[in-house]
């Protein structure tokens, strides 16, 4: 089959007028959907956009390669666009590139090791070879431009060589398309000028190809995983020193990736138990790299875990409201009413409420994990666990005020150090290697963060929850808008956490006492979900969905839902991936929104703060108003500061 063939002279654009990644990606995808290979633009797109957060697929020499897996693509087929303005801001692996020719390559979701796929990876390698790249930029027409695609230059055979040094190689990208092929194909290349042999397996979308033997690996003096994802049968490799880096490194540091390998690797790929450890969080990104994969890794896993939790809560909540019973749902009589609905609604929200205890352990257990892998999992969910207060109940000390997220965050950190440098360092005999991961690594580290917790993160995080505790009481007798302030910052501070409930317990005393109403107090729990809900919003609309993460915009979605139904722990994702940003923007949204109601005569005593309880609220126009400017708030200053951080890191690199 011939490369034209996997297109449509449709589908190759000349002079396209764009200002900028989107707005072509856009383009081609209405082509390609008016050729009917697709049945949504939309289900397309995400695809695409989604891949471009991964790594960047901008090349060199004015070259793009965005690429996409779905369902919604019927048969494989690529597109075609050369620009009449080159752009600069396409993200690229030569900080330098213009991009001005693009190709964006679509794979049906199930399509595996078809003949589809092995022609776009002919494409692929063919855009990274001497001389075909020009020769498609001169083509004068769509004709010329499709013949041009099959046409490789001929090269007069090299004279064979005598190779000393044998490398081999693993390439992966998320999608499994276009960087795999290139990367490969850039590492071979990269080996014949330096008189390295580099044999390379690709693990892309048709499955393992040129697979390397058993003889081949014993014989090779080390070996690179250029890979996005987890490398499949990693353990192959073991007592190998290996180089860990990106997919698309190779296309501009090649050589420079083959002689690390053999002078200077990050390691030696250990035994099965350390199967993962060694691919991305240990890949020579630097501690900091690190960590904010580890982080990322947590919250990824920790979005079902929350959403889970709100929906269940949602449905009891909505469930309970024709009947008025929304505040009182939590209430034991219900576990053995007559009516056998209020009986599941009550244990509905209590399940709810048990699935929100998870939130910190799987966090924390998942950060480990990434990390050090399996043998981090124990110590990291143990840590999620005293983060979340589980201890307590142990302790007999039913009172005590659990570390939050911030614990969460700390202490899944601290197990995935700790049980990765014992994996590392404890070095055992063959009949006792099962000892390590099974028993010596778990029983170590979980002691590690016994007393981590029981001598740091509880009594720094408890005393500061004193402290602030008592600066909240003694605030009762400023005025409204201090008072205001003061509870609606603590109560956005942790979103749920112990300083949230700090602030809640006390302002619920108030009002019971009728001393002072709860109006900053149940804004304060719905301003920071539904501005964050609002700022993904305004970034997939208006921004172009550059300012979130895939995962954030997901985890944006659940906040707005669960924000209207006052569960604000749909935020924490925010939180945890850039409290920097998100702490102090919560507090200050927290705060006007607040204020703003309460200087304009907004008055709630009841502790109804979701939508089912606005119509209690005294001078509603008022309590929305301040509402509208908390959100809107919280909303334009992260996508403006994000958008800010991401411009500079666009001109830094």
């Amino acid at each position: 089959m011939e490369l034209r063939n996997m297109t449509h002279p449709n589908l190759v654009l000349f002079d396209v007028d764009a200002q900028n990644k989107e707005q072509v990606i856009r383009q081609l995808i209405s082509k390609i959907k008016k050729q009917n290979y697709i049945e949504s633009e939309e289900a397309l797109l995400e695809a695409v956009l989604k891949r471009e957060e991964q790594s960047p697929t901008g090349m060199e020499k004015g070259l793009a390669i965005p690429h996409g897996k779905s369902s919604t693509v019927k048969q494989a087929v690529f597109a075609v666009a050369r620009l009449k303005n080159p752009l600069a801001d396409w993200e690229s692996i030569d900080p330098n590139n213009k991009v001005q020719l693009v190709f964006l390559i679509a794979i049906p979701e199930s399509e595996a090791g078809t003949t589809h796929l092995k022609v776009l990876s002919t494409l692929s390698t063919n855009l990274m070879r001497d001389g075909y790249l020009e020769g498609l930029m001169a083509a004068g027409t769509t004709d010329e431009f499709l013949n041009r695609l099959d046409v490789e230059e001929k090269k007069e055979a090299a004279p064979e060589k005598e190779f000393t040094k044998t490398v081999v190689a693993v390439t992966a990208c998320a999608t499994g398309i276009a960087h795999t092929y290139m990367a490969a194909e850039a590492l071979e290349k990269a080996g014949r000028e330096l008189g390295v042999s580099v044999l390379v397996e690709k693990q892309g979308a048709s499955g393992i190809e040129d697979e390397l033997s058993a003889e081949v690996i014993k014989n090779a003096d080390a070996v690179i995983f250029a890979t996005d994802i987890a490398p499949k049968q990693k353990d192959r490799f073991a007592g190998k020193s290996y180089v860990q880096t990106r997919v698309a490194e190779p296309l501009r540091k090649g050589k420079e990736m083959i002689q690390k390998a053999l002078s200077n690797p990050d390691g030696v790929v250990e035994a099965e138990e350390e199967e993962s450890s060694t691919t991305q969080s240990s890949g020579g990104g630097g501690f900091f790299k690190d960590m904010v994969q580890a982080v990322m890794t947590g919250i990824s896993y920790m979005i079902p875990v929350i959403v889970a939790g709100g929906l269940m809560m949602g449905i009891a909540k909505l469930g309970a409201m024709p009947f008025g019973l929304v505040n009182e749902l939590a209430d034991p009589k219900y576990a053995t009413h007559s009516n056998e609905l209020f009986v599941i609604l009550h244990h509905l929200d209590k399940f709810g409420a048990l699935i929100f205890k998870f939130m910190y352990p799987i966090f924390a257990a998942f950060v480990a994990y990434s990390l050090a892998d399996r043998v981090g999992l124990v110590a990291g969910f143990i840590g999620g666990a005293f983060a979340g207060g589980l201890h307590y109940t142990f302790w007999d000390n039913p009172d005590g005020i659990p570390s939050g997220f911030l614990g969460a965050l700390i202490l899944g950190l601290a197990a995935g150090y700790i049980a990765r440098f014992l994996n590392r360092k404890i070095q055992l005999n063959k009949n006792l290697a099962a000892m390590k991961p099974m028993f010596i690594i778990p029983a170590i580290s979980v002691l590690s963060i016994f007393f981590l917790n029981f001598y740091i993160v509880d009594p720094v995080f408890g005393g500061l929850n004193v402290v602030l505790r008592n600066w909240i009481e003694s605030a009762q007798g400023t005025g409204d808008v201090v008072l205001a302030s003061i509870i609606a910052s603590a109560t956005a501070f942790d979103l749920g956490g112990p300083i949230n409930k700090a602030a809640g317990a006390i302002a619920i005393g108030l009002a019971a006492d009728e001393v002072y109403p709860l109006t900053a107090r149940v804004l304060a729990i719905v301003i920071p979900p539904i501005g964050l809900g609002v700022a993904v919003v305004i970034d997939k609309y208006i921004v172009g969905r550059r300012v979130f993460p895939a995962d954030l915009r997901v985890a944006g979605n659940t906040s707005l839902l669960l924000g209207f139904l006052a569960i604000s722990e749909g935020a924490i994702p925010f939180m945890l991936r850039n409290p920097l940003i998100t702490i102090p923007i919560n507090i200050i949204g927290a705060i006007l929104g607040a204020s703003t109601a309460v200087l304009l005569g907004a008055v709630q005593w009841l502790p109804l703060p979701a939508v089912w309880g606005w119509p209690l609220v005294e001078n509603l126009w008022a309590y929305l108003l301040g509402l509208v400017v908390g959100a809107a708030f919280i909303a334009f200053s992260n996508i403006f500061i994000r958008f800010a951080i991401l411009k500079r890191k666009e001109r830094q690199a």
